[in-house]
């Protein structure tokens, strides 16, 4: 049986409102996640996500509450739009804590995947622990 979800908590030595411009300003997220980034923030908005490597993931924000937490739904595979059985939920949430921020990521809807359910949970548990190391080390720099 296929998980259902991904998640991943990150202590950041940043201010809350840092860690939120980092994960919501098109110029913060290109540097961290992917080469390019179009985010028109706000519930229903759209969103894409650029690797050279990967091409593009389309997404569409599903909530906006800052500076405590983002979500969005986003399609797999490449260049395609979400919609059900080739999207999953990506939900950041962020508190305060110890003077920096406290980021966890959930990312689920993996077994409702109508194709490549295993590949797409391997694929973004590694890609979560690459990206959230690659914001923590643009955030504390």
């Amino acid at each position: 049986m296929v998980t259902d979800t991904v998640r991943r908590d990150v202590a950041i030595a940043a201010p809350i409102e840092r860690v939120w411009a980092a994960l919501t300003e098109d110029k913060h997220v290109q540097e961290w996640f992917g080469e390019e980034a179009e985010i028109d923030l706000r519930p229903g908005g759209a969103i894409v996500f650029g690797w050279t490597a990967y091409g593009r993931n389309h997404g569409v924000v599903e909530a906006v509450e800052p500076p405590h937490r983002f979500s969005y739904w986003w399609a797999r595979p490449s260049d395609t739009d979400p919609a059900p059985g080739n999207r999953t939920l990506v939900e950041f949430t962020l508190s305060e804590q110890d003077g920096g921020t406290l980021l966890r990521v959930v990312e689920s809807g993996f077994s409702t995947l109508t194709e490549g359910k295993e590949q797409a949970v391997q694929d973004n548990t590694q890609g979560w622990q690459q990206e959230l190391d690659e914001l923590r080390a643009y955030l504390e720099a």
